[in-house]
Protein backbone atom coordinates (compact mmCIF):
# COMPACT_ATOMS: atom_id res chain seq x y z
CA UNK A 1 0.00 0.00 0.00
CA UNK A 2 3.05 2.49 0.75
CA UNK A 3 4.04 1.68 -2.58
CA UNK A 4 0.51 2.97 -4.31
CA UNK A 5 0.52 5.59 -1.95
CA UNK A 6 3.98 7.14 -2.85
CA UNK A 7 3.17 6.67 -6.94
CA UNK A 8 -0.12 8.41 -6.20
CA UNK A 9 1.88 11.48 -5.17
CA UNK A 10 4.33 11.25 -7.55
CA UNK A 11 1.87 11.75 -10.28
CA UNK A 12 -0.40 14.44 -8.09
CA UNK A 13 2.66 16.60 -7.49
CA UNK A 14 3.73 15.90 -11.41
CA UNK A 15 0.16 17.07 -12.42
CA UNK A 16 0.42 20.10 -10.11
CA UNK A 17 3.95 21.04 -11.39
CA UNK A 18 2.78 21.10 -15.05
CA UNK A 19 -0.25 23.24 -14.16
CA UNK A 20 1.82 26.16 -12.69
CA UNK A 21 1.43 27.72 -9.38
CA UNK A 22 0.24 26.22 -6.55
CA UNK A 23 -2.00 27.46 -3.54
CA UNK A 24 -3.19 24.39 -2.09
CA UNK A 25 -1.25 22.22 1.09
CA UNK A 26 0.31 19.44 -0.73
CA UNK A 27 -1.60 16.67 0.65
CA UNK A 28 -4.00 15.38 -2.06
CA UNK A 29 -6.35 14.38 1.17
CA UNK A 30 -6.35 17.14 3.58
CA UNK A 31 -9.98 17.35 4.89
CA UNK A 32 -9.27 21.18 6.16
CA UNK A 33 -8.38 22.04 2.35
CA UNK A 34 -11.30 21.64 0.58
CA UNK A 35 -12.02 23.35 -2.52
CA UNK A 36 -15.55 22.28 -2.73
CA UNK A 37 -19.13 23.39 -1.14
CA UNK A 38 -19.86 20.51 0.87
CA UNK A 39 -16.18 19.48 2.16
CA UNK A 40 -16.20 23.28 3.02
CA UNK A 41 -19.18 22.77 5.11
CA UNK A 42 -17.92 19.47 6.77
CA UNK A 43 -14.27 21.80 7.91
CA UNK A 44 -16.36 24.34 9.20
CA UNK A 45 -18.73 21.62 11.09
CA UNK A 46 -14.96 20.16 11.91
CA UNK A 47 -13.87 23.46 13.39
CA UNK A 48 -16.82 23.79 15.66
CA UNK A 49 -16.80 20.19 17.25
CA UNK A 50 -13.07 20.49 17.95
CA UNK A 51 -13.46 24.19 19.35
CA UNK A 52 -16.34 22.69 21.52
CA UNK A 53 -14.22 19.67 22.96
CA UNK A 54 -11.45 21.92 23.17
CA UNK A 55 -13.19 23.75 25.47
CA UNK A 56 -14.20 21.20 27.41
CA UNK A 57 -10.52 19.72 27.62
CA UNK A 58 -9.11 22.87 28.59
CA UNK A 59 -11.96 23.40 31.48
CA UNK A 60 -11.86 20.09 32.63
CA UNK A 61 -7.72 19.98 32.75
CA UNK A 62 -7.62 23.29 34.68
CA UNK A 63 -10.02 22.33 37.09
CA UNK A 64 -7.88 18.57 37.43
CA UNK A 65 -4.83 20.68 37.89
CA UNK A 66 -5.76 23.38 40.34
CA UNK A 67 -7.74 20.35 42.60
CA UNK A 68 -4.02 18.87 42.70
CA UNK A 69 -2.31 21.44 43.48
CA UNK A 70 -4.57 23.01 46.29
CA UNK A 71 -5.50 20.16 47.88
CA UNK A 72 -2.13 18.39 47.06
CA UNK A 73 -0.91 16.45 50.57
CA UNK A 74 0.84 18.37 53.00
CA UNK A 75 2.57 17.87 55.98
CA UNK A 76 1.93 19.62 59.52
CA UNK A 77 -1.12 21.08 61.05
CA UNK A 78 -1.27 23.12 57.90
CA UNK A 79 -2.57 20.53 55.44
CA UNK A 80 -6.90 21.31 54.91
CA UNK A 81 -9.22 19.26 53.05
CA UNK A 82 -11.47 20.43 50.71
CA UNK A 83 -15.32 20.90 51.70
CA UNK A 84 -17.58 17.85 51.60
CA UNK A 85 -20.21 18.35 49.71
CA UNK A 86 -23.21 15.54 49.81
CA UNK A 87 -26.44 15.99 47.89
CA UNK A 88 -25.27 19.19 45.87
CA UNK A 89 -28.60 19.87 43.59
CA UNK A 90 -27.04 22.46 42.34
CA UNK A 91 -23.70 20.54 41.08
CA UNK A 92 -25.85 17.90 40.00
CA UNK A 93 -27.99 20.28 37.44
CA UNK A 94 -24.57 21.78 36.33
CA UNK A 95 -22.86 18.19 35.39
CA UNK A 96 -26.12 17.20 34.01
CA UNK A 97 -27.74 19.93 32.09
CA UNK A 98 -24.40 21.34 30.59
CA UNK A 99 -23.41 17.90 28.67
CA UNK A 100 -26.98 17.84 27.23
CA UNK A 101 -26.73 21.75 25.67
CA UNK A 102 -23.55 20.72 24.46
CA UNK A 103 -24.49 17.83 22.54
CA UNK A 104 -28.06 19.19 21.47
CA UNK A 105 -26.18 22.69 19.88
CA UNK A 106 -23.52 19.66 17.98
CA UNK A 107 -26.75 17.79 16.76
CA UNK A 108 -28.24 20.88 15.86
CA UNK A 109 -25.27 21.73 14.00
CA UNK A 110 -24.31 18.37 12.71
CA UNK A 111 -27.97 18.00 11.15
CA UNK A 112 -28.04 21.41 9.49
CA UNK A 113 -25.00 20.18 7.50
CA UNK A 114 -26.20 16.88 6.67
CA UNK A 115 -29.19 18.39 5.68
CA UNK A 116 -28.02 21.11 3.60
CA UNK A 117 -25.68 18.33 1.42
CA UNK A 118 -28.23 15.54 1.16
CA UNK A 119 -31.14 17.66 0.18
CA UNK A 120 -29.44 19.98 -2.29
CA UNK A 121 -31.58 20.41 -5.53
CA UNK A 122 -30.08 19.85 -8.73
CA UNK A 123 -29.33 23.55 -10.66
CA UNK A 124 -29.77 23.77 -14.38
CA UNK A 125 -26.56 22.47 -16.16
CA UNK A 126 -25.99 20.00 -13.24
CA UNK A 127 -23.52 17.42 -14.92
CA UNK A 128 -24.71 13.78 -13.61
CA UNK A 129 -22.68 10.57 -13.24
CA UNK A 130 -23.55 7.22 -12.70
CA UNK A 131 -20.68 5.69 -10.28
CA UNK A 132 -20.50 1.66 -9.89
CA UNK A 133 -18.51 0.04 -7.57
CA UNK A 134 -16.72 -3.02 -8.82
CA UNK A 135 -13.70 -4.91 -6.94
CA UNK A 136 -11.28 -2.94 -7.32
CA UNK A 137 -12.11 -0.33 -9.71
CA UNK A 138 -14.89 2.24 -10.28
CA UNK A 139 -16.97 2.54 -13.71
CA UNK A 140 -18.43 6.12 -14.58
CA UNK A 141 -21.16 6.72 -16.90
CA UNK A 142 -21.92 10.13 -18.35
CA UNK A 143 -25.89 10.87 -18.33
CA UNK A 144 -26.82 12.48 -21.69
CA UNK A 145 -24.06 11.09 -23.56
CA UNK A 146 -22.52 7.48 -24.49
CA UNK A 147 -19.26 8.41 -22.34
CA UNK A 148 -18.53 5.49 -20.17
CA UNK A 149 -14.78 5.46 -18.33
CA UNK A 150 -13.59 3.77 -15.21
CA UNK A 151 -11.12 4.77 -12.55
CA UNK A 152 -10.62 8.79 -13.58
CA UNK A 153 -13.44 10.84 -13.14
CA UNK A 154 -13.67 13.90 -15.40
CA UNK A 155 -15.95 17.14 -14.18
CA UNK A 156 -16.04 20.87 -14.61
CA UNK A 157 -14.98 23.15 -12.37
CA UNK A 158 -18.05 24.94 -10.61
CA UNK A 159 -18.60 29.13 -10.73
CA UNK A 160 -19.57 29.93 -7.20
CA UNK A 161 -21.60 32.89 -8.17
CA UNK A 162 -23.17 30.57 -10.84
CA UNK A 163 -22.63 26.80 -9.56
CA UNK A 164 -22.53 23.94 -11.71
CA UNK A 165 -22.10 20.64 -9.69
CA UNK A 166 -21.53 17.43 -10.40
CA UNK A 167 -24.41 14.66 -8.92
CA UNK A 168 -23.37 11.52 -8.43
CA UNK A 169 -25.77 8.34 -8.32
CA UNK A 170 -23.59 5.93 -6.29
CA UNK A 171 -24.23 1.60 -7.40
CA UNK A 172 -22.43 -1.59 -6.14
CA UNK A 173 -21.75 -4.40 -8.77
CA UNK A 174 -21.23 -6.44 -5.59
CA UNK A 175 -20.43 -5.79 -1.82
CA UNK A 176 -19.92 -2.62 -0.35
CA UNK A 177 -17.35 0.51 -1.12
CA UNK A 178 -17.33 4.19 -0.40
CA UNK A 179 -16.91 6.82 -2.23
CA UNK A 180 -14.58 9.26 -0.61
CA UNK A 181 -12.10 12.70 -2.45
CA UNK A 182 -11.92 13.84 1.17
CA UNK A 183 -10.83 17.74 -0.25
CA UNK A 184 -14.50 17.49 -2.96
CA UNK A 185 -17.37 15.86 -0.25
CA UNK A 186 -17.82 13.46 2.77
CA UNK A 187 -17.82 9.43 1.68
CA UNK A 188 -20.88 7.90 1.16
CA UNK A 189 -21.21 4.23 0.82
CA UNK A 190 -21.90 2.24 -2.50
CA UNK A 191 -24.68 -0.63 -1.18
CA UNK A 192 -25.92 -3.51 -3.35
CA UNK A 193 -29.31 -2.96 -4.26
CA UNK A 194 -29.48 0.41 -2.76
CA UNK A 195 -28.79 3.63 -4.93
CA UNK A 196 -27.10 5.71 -2.83
CA UNK A 197 -26.11 10.08 -4.53
CA UNK A 198 -24.07 12.68 -3.67
CA UNK A 199 -22.85 15.69 -5.05
CA UNK A 200 -19.47 17.62 -5.67
CA UNK A 201 -19.08 21.65 -6.62
CA UNK A 202 -15.31 22.10 -6.82
CA UNK A 203 -13.93 25.31 -7.26
CA UNK A 204 -10.53 24.90 -8.30
CA UNK A 205 -8.95 23.02 -11.48
CA UNK A 206 -6.17 20.22 -10.74
CA UNK A 207 -6.32 16.11 -9.71
CA UNK A 208 -7.79 15.61 -6.45
CA UNK A 209 -7.36 11.99 -4.90
CA UNK A 210 -9.48 9.67 -3.10
CA UNK A 211 -9.69 6.04 -1.90
CA UNK A 212 -12.47 3.70 -1.42
CA UNK A 213 -13.54 4.14 2.59
CA UNK A 214 -15.17 0.84 3.12
CA UNK A 215 -13.17 -2.65 3.32
CA UNK A 216 -14.59 -3.97 0.38
CA UNK A 217 -11.90 -7.23 -0.24
CA UNK A 218 -8.28 -8.08 -0.39
CA UNK A 219 -7.21 -5.21 -3.02
CA UNK A 220 -9.46 -2.36 -1.54
CA UNK A 221 -6.14 -0.48 -0.59
CA UNK A 222 -5.41 -0.49 -4.12
CA UNK A 223 -9.59 0.53 -4.97
CA UNK A 224 -8.33 4.54 -5.88
CA UNK A 225 -10.37 7.56 -6.97
CA UNK A 226 -8.57 10.61 -9.48
CA UNK A 227 -10.83 13.12 -9.74
CA UNK A 228 -9.78 15.68 -12.85
CA UNK A 229 -11.50 19.20 -12.47
CA UNK A 230 -10.92 21.22 -15.88
CA UNK A 231 -12.59 24.42 -17.28
CA UNK A 232 -15.92 24.14 -18.73
CA UNK A 233 -14.28 23.94 -22.42
CA UNK A 234 -11.53 21.59 -21.85
CA UNK A 235 -14.02 19.54 -20.39
CA UNK A 236 -16.55 19.41 -22.61
CA UNK A 237 -13.58 18.91 -25.44
CA UNK A 238 -13.01 15.69 -22.97
CA UNK A 239 -16.67 14.70 -23.49
CA UNK A 240 -16.52 14.92 -27.02
CA UNK A 241 -13.19 13.02 -27.53
CA UNK A 242 -14.69 10.32 -25.44
CA UNK A 243 -18.35 9.71 -27.29
CA UNK A 244 -16.12 8.91 -30.06
CA UNK A 245 -14.97 6.09 -31.24
CA UNK A 246 -11.51 4.30 -30.27
CA UNK A 247 -8.79 5.77 -33.21
CA UNK A 248 -6.62 3.29 -34.45
CA UNK A 249 -4.36 2.67 -37.16
CA UNK A 250 -4.07 -0.40 -39.91
CA UNK A 251 -0.64 -1.63 -37.93
CA UNK A 252 -2.37 -2.63 -34.88
CA UNK A 253 -4.47 -4.99 -37.10
CA UNK A 254 -3.14 -8.56 -35.76
CA UNK A 255 -3.27 -7.41 -32.08
CA UNK A 256 -6.60 -6.78 -32.17
CA UNK A 257 -7.17 -10.00 -34.27
CA UNK A 258 -5.49 -11.95 -30.78
CA UNK A 259 -8.05 -9.26 -28.52
CA UNK A 260 -11.10 -10.13 -30.07
CA UNK A 261 -10.12 -14.38 -30.51
CA UNK A 262 -9.83 -14.03 -26.62
CA UNK A 263 -12.03 -14.08 -23.35
CA UNK A 264 -11.01 -10.15 -23.60
CA UNK A 265 -13.83 -9.25 -25.38
CA UNK A 266 -15.85 -11.39 -22.67
CA UNK A 267 -15.58 -8.82 -19.96
CA UNK A 268 -14.18 -5.50 -21.63
CA UNK A 269 -15.88 -3.06 -24.24
CA UNK A 270 -14.05 -1.41 -27.46
CA UNK A 271 -16.34 0.99 -28.96
CA UNK A 272 -16.70 -0.13 -32.76
CA UNK A 273 -15.54 -3.71 -31.84
CA UNK A 274 -17.24 -6.91 -31.33
CA UNK A 275 -15.98 -6.57 -27.76
CA UNK A 276 -19.21 -5.93 -25.63
CA UNK A 277 -18.31 -7.27 -21.96
CA UNK A 278 -19.53 -5.50 -18.73
CA UNK A 279 -17.43 -7.36 -16.26
CA UNK A 280 -14.24 -4.88 -16.65
CA UNK A 281 -13.35 -1.66 -17.35
CA UNK A 282 -14.34 0.07 -20.76
CA UNK A 283 -11.56 -0.25 -23.23
CA UNK A 284 -12.19 2.16 -25.70
CA UNK A 285 -9.95 5.57 -24.66
CA UNK A 286 -7.59 3.43 -22.47
CA UNK A 287 -4.64 5.07 -22.98
CA UNK A 288 -6.38 8.21 -22.71
CA UNK A 289 -6.02 7.37 -18.80
CA UNK A 290 -2.90 8.17 -16.79
CA UNK A 291 -3.32 5.10 -14.93
CA UNK A 292 -4.04 1.56 -15.18
CA UNK A 293 -5.68 -1.06 -12.37
CA UNK A 294 -7.56 1.86 -10.62
CA UNK A 295 -4.19 3.45 -9.85
CA UNK A 296 -2.07 0.64 -9.14
CA UNK A 297 -0.08 2.04 -11.74
CA UNK A 298 1.19 4.36 -13.82
CA UNK A 299 -0.68 3.57 -17.83
CA UNK A 300 2.81 2.77 -19.47
CA UNK A 301 3.43 0.32 -22.41
CA UNK A 302 5.93 -1.35 -20.01
CA UNK A 303 3.88 -1.60 -17.21
CA UNK A 304 0.66 -1.82 -19.80
CA UNK A 305 2.37 -4.90 -21.14
CA UNK A 306 3.23 -6.24 -17.63
CA UNK A 307 -0.40 -5.91 -16.50
CA UNK A 308 -1.87 -8.16 -19.71
CA UNK A 309 0.50 -10.71 -18.84
CA UNK A 310 -0.53 -11.17 -15.34
CA UNK A 311 -2.73 -8.54 -13.36
CA UNK A 312 -1.85 -9.98 -10.10
CA UNK A 313 1.71 -8.97 -9.85
CA UNK A 314 0.19 -5.42 -9.73
CA UNK A 315 -3.28 -6.14 -7.46
CA UNK A 316 -3.19 -9.87 -5.73
CA UNK A 317 -6.23 -11.69 -6.02
CA UNK A 318 -7.58 -9.39 -8.40
CA UNK A 319 -10.47 -10.64 -10.73
CA UNK A 320 -8.47 -10.25 -13.97
CA UNK A 321 -6.91 -13.53 -14.92
CA UNK A 322 -3.86 -13.73 -16.89
CA UNK A 323 -4.46 -15.10 -20.40
CA UNK A 324 -1.40 -17.20 -20.97
CA UNK A 325 0.00 -15.00 -24.11
CA UNK A 326 2.74 -15.65 -25.74
CA UNK A 327 5.50 -13.08 -26.21
CA UNK A 328 4.35 -11.82 -29.67
CA UNK A 329 0.78 -11.97 -28.92
CA UNK A 330 1.34 -10.19 -25.75
CA UNK A 331 3.44 -7.61 -27.79
CA UNK A 332 0.68 -7.23 -30.47
CA UNK A 333 -2.08 -6.83 -28.06
CA UNK A 334 -0.21 -4.00 -26.00
CA UNK A 335 0.24 -2.49 -29.43
CA UNK A 336 -3.34 -2.21 -29.79
CA UNK A 337 -4.07 -1.45 -26.31
CA UNK A 338 -1.38 1.61 -27.02
CA UNK A 339 -3.59 2.68 -30.15
CA UNK A 340 -6.64 3.16 -28.13
CA UNK A 341 -6.58 6.70 -27.11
Amino acid sequence: MKCTQRAALLLYSAKLLSAGPVSAPFSPTNIFAPVSTPANEIRSLSFLVLAVTAAIFVTVFSLLVFAVMKFRDRSGPSATEPPQVFGSKQVELAWTVIPVLIVFVLFLATARVIAGIQNAPPPPGTVKVTVIGHQFWWEYHYAGSNVVTANELHVPVSDPSHPTPTFLTLLSADTDHSFWVPRLAGKTDLIPNHPNSMWIDPHETGLFLGQCAQYCGVQHAKMLLRVYVQPRDAFDRWIEQQSRPAAESDDVSEGRRVFESTACVNCHTVAGTIAKGKFGPDLTHLMSRDTIGAGAAENTPQNLRRWIQNPNAFKPSCLMPAMGLSSSQLDAITTYMESLR
